[in-house]
């Protein structure tokens, strides 16, 4: 297993999902404490009872009410009865207390964020599907779907795309926006980058036949009832066209169901795509098709109008347009190395006709005042979908999402997602137990839309596009226009862009039910890359959020307290968290201002969690797991924050390294596999030297830590793995690339008339002129002299 490894600085790498089903053949098998059910949770949240209510009513309370208790009875009591103390036992208590009340804060924060969502899933009723159908019967809006990958695995974006070209929904675009370098060299690379392009045909390919008999079915049906026979004889008219309709459905369900029969299942998220998407779509279908076999056999059937909706239905499942588009093969679009600004370019687009203009500098797209055959077309539409190419959709997301946005009362409604759930079925107990993190973070942004603090989450959205154009910035770099929508000035884009929608009157919506789907890194390399992402860049939109108050109250707004501490806690509790687990851990604090009053406030945090992680198919004693886990991962969250710090002394990007998803292992830096040894190390020193003092409650505070860790350790990185990546790192470090001496400039060789590149000279202007003009005229003064 150790002769595959990816170097987590080498960002450039070819990437492949973990498979799971065929994990012997990797050399690799489904570990121990790893997740056995596929299934996945339903789609509609379960009612939650009046007791389950009350009692997070209840955790609220105590958590408050226990801190109040302890501040009281411990750090003012020993404050008074300690008077002479001296400077460190005050410094102490008062850091100790700021430690416990942020950390409380954040504990208070999720039962109340929990707490929201539990009143949503209760208020939560599903829109019927023949609503749906009739809303969107006469619908002449569009949907584009944009789906940003780089260096994915070709099979990975082909399931992104099945399941974005397979949503009902009457106008729909899918377009793949490919980042791969548009001229490798490497033959991997290569066939790698043919694959990915091939897609969007494949798919137009393979669905050309089911929609064409989907249009077809559709149009005879409406000829048939603008004739005069079909008034002649209504009940023979209706016995027929039930059968007509019956067999189009039949037909397919099957196309659909050979189509799964056809796919090839290797691990838990081809299983999903085959049983969810696909199959999930075919029962759909086949639910209609009872229905209109119980109307058949009691004689009556469907009006023609909901007849023609049916119709309709399938000719919204099969019709779709999907293409590709590599914003790398034109030189007047940003190339920044971001999904944002991939997601921008294309964007900045639509709507619009584009002549392709060959220069010196590349292909560049100028505004087509005179429309041509070979112009590039980018249609507009009024929604967007942003897709990241590792998730996964239901059949009806377009549809419910859009239905909600054009509902009343919605107008001012910008994004509208379903926070992505994890696939079940994990083969390493690490991707099990951040799945399981993932599973609860889909909760609490639920909470959060019902205190309005919804930020997007940049794995699916639907947006309305005429929101962006509100916020969007535009700049002029290198003589051309750049339009930015999605912020790309950190790598949690989607946060960042919350605000701004915020700022411009527009808000954001979590739509209540479990509709998307998204791959958790399988294994500890991977992680860390995916963490110290998510931990960067909250402090520094922080600024922007306190803005946007400001603009808000001057507009004599309404603002919710509880809004602002929940957004505050979203994007600056990795920071206390992370600063006050580090001094809990290393600063020997007094014995005294330890109190039972501390551990009954963060209890009802860990017994909600453990009765959340139960309700999602998880384990109750996943809360240790999950503290242990945010311990060893306690060094990459610091080094999240820590970047965020940096660049805002410095101002500099940070750049945007996407998360790997590797066949066989992701090595992780050495420095984030020494420092949860490390920790396990002090822990243990910790205990001991408490003993010796008689400190028990620290003694058990630091005897817990190093166990949850050390098992941690062993079940998520791996003690061997672990080994490997130390020593990887050091001969990482050890090494150093050989420099290529340039040659001075004496020796470069000039280049004769019919040598020199006149189109370069035309269109660059003096940027590569001047070294040339020099060496030429120095080489023809030195032959004068001569």
């Amino acid at each position: 297993m150790t002769d595959q490894l990816v170097d987590l600085s080498d960002v450039e790498r070819d990437t492949k999902e973990l498979p799971a089903e065929r994990l012997e053949n990797t050399g690799r098998k489904r570990q121990w404490g790893s997740e056995r059910r596929s299934e996945p949770l339903a789609i509609v949240h379960p009612t939650p009872s009046s007791r389950k209510i009350v009692l997070g009513r209840l955790a609220m309370l105590v958590t408050v009410g226990a801190w109040l208790y302890y501040v009281v009875s411990t750090i003012i009591r020993q404050l008074v009865d300690n008077p002479n103390s001296g400077f460190r036992f005050g410094f102490e208590s008062i850091s100790y207390l700021i430690v416990v009340t942020f950390l409380t804060f954040s504990a208070l924060m999720y039962l109340m964020a929990r707490q929201g969502a539990l009143y949503r899933f209760r208020e939560h009723r599903r829109v019927p599907r023949g609503e749906l159908d009739n809303h969107f019967a006469n619908y002449k809006e569009a949907v584009t779907v944009l789906v940003p990958s780089y260096a994915e695995e070709p099979q990975v974006v082909r399931g992104t795309l099945w399941s974005a070209a397979l949503q009902e929904f009457p106008d729909l675009r899918v377009v793949l926006l490919l980042d791969d370098p548009p001229h490798p060299t490497e033959p991997e690379k290569i066939h790698r980058l043919e694959q990915t392009r091939a897609l969007a045909g494949q798919i137009a390919d393979a669905l050309s036949a089911p929609a064409e008999r989907a249009n077809k079915a559709l149009a005879t049906f409406r000829e048939r009832h603008t004739s005069p026979l079909a008034a002649e004889t209504p009940a023979t008219v209706e016995a027929d066209e039930l059968q007509l309709l019956i067999a189009e459905y039949e037909a397919a369900v099957e196309w659909l169901e050979a189509m799964a029969e056809a796919e090839t299942v290797e691990d838990h998220v081809d299983e999903f795509f085959v049983d969810l998407v696909i199959m999930g779509l075919a029962r759909e279908l086949r639910l209609v098709l009872l229905a209109l076999n119980a109307a058949e056999a009691q004689n009556t059937a469907p009006n023609p109008e909901r007849m023609e909706q049916l119709y309709l239905r399938l000719t919204w499942i099969f019709n779709v347009q999907t293409e590709t588009f590599e914003r790398k093969r034109y030189a007047s679009l940003s190339h920044e190395a971001n999904k944002a600004m991939n997601l921008n370019a294309y964007i900045s687009l639509m709507g619009k006709r584009w002549r392709r203009e060959e220069t010196a500098g590349g292909v560049v797209l100028r505004p087509s005042l005179v429309p041509r055959d070979d112009d590039l077309l980018v249609p507009d539409s009024t929604y967007l979908l942003t897709l990241d190419a590792d998730s996964l959709l239901l059949r009806d997301y377009c549809l419910r999402l859009v239905y909600f946005l054009e509902s009343a009362g919605n107008e001012r409604v910008a994004v509208t997602q379903t926070p992505y759930s994890s696939f079940r079925g994990a083969p390493t107990r690490i991707e099990r137990i951040a799945g399981a993190t993932t599973d609860i973070q889909h909760i609490l942004h639920q909470g959060m839309t019902y205190y309005g603090a919804t930020f997007w989450v940049g794995a699916n959205a639907i947006i309305r596009k005429r929101a962006l154009e509100d916020i969007v910035e535009v700049e002029t770099v290198g003589g051309f226009e750049i339009r930015t929508y999605i912020q790309d000035r950190t790598v949690i884009e989607d946060t960042e862009s919350s605000i701004d929608l915020g700022t411009h009157g527009w808000t954001l919506v979590n739509y209540p039910e479990r509709l998307s789907y998204s791959a958790t890194p399988p294994d500890f390399g991977s992680l860390v890359v995916q963490r110290r992402r998510w931990a960067n860049g909250g402090l520094l939109i922080l600024p922007k959020l306190w803005n946007q108050l400001s603009q808000r109250r001057n507009q004599r707004q309404r603002i919710l307290i509880r809004e602002v501490l929940l957004r505050v806690n979203y994007m600056a509790s990795i920071t206390w968290a992370s600063f006050g687990l580090l001094f809990l851990l290393a600063y020997p604090y007094d014995s005294r201002l330890l109190s039972p009053a501390v551990f009954i406030a963060a209890l009802p945090y860990f017994l909600c969690m453990g009765s959340d992680l139960r309700d999602c198919g998880h384990r109750f004693s996943d809360i240790f797991r999950i503290y242990g886990f945010n311990l060893i991962l306690l060094p990459v969250n610091l080094a999240g924050v820590l970047k965020s710090l940096q660049q805002g002394l410095t101002g500099d990007k940070i750049p945007f390294v996407r998360t790997p998803k590797v066949k066989d292992r992701t090595a992780a830096p050495a420095i984030y596999v020494l420092i949860p040894y490390a920790i396990v190390a002090f822990s243990v020193l910790t205990g001991w030297r408490d003993a010796q003092q008689g400190n028990w409650g620290n003694v058990a505070f630091a005897s817990l830590n190093a166990v949850l860790a050390m098992m941690c350790i062993q079940s998520y990185i791996g003690l061997w793995n672990s080994a490997v990546d130390v020593v990887l790192g050091a001969v990482n470090w050890l090494y150093v690339t050989p420099k290529t001496k340039a040659k001075p400039e004496s020796l470069i060789v000039p280049k004769t008339a019919e040598e020199v590149d006149w189109e370069s000279i035309l269109y660059h202007g003096d940027r590569r002129l001047n070294r040339d003009l020099r060496c030429g005229t120095d080489r023809r003064r030195r032959i004068s002299l001569r």
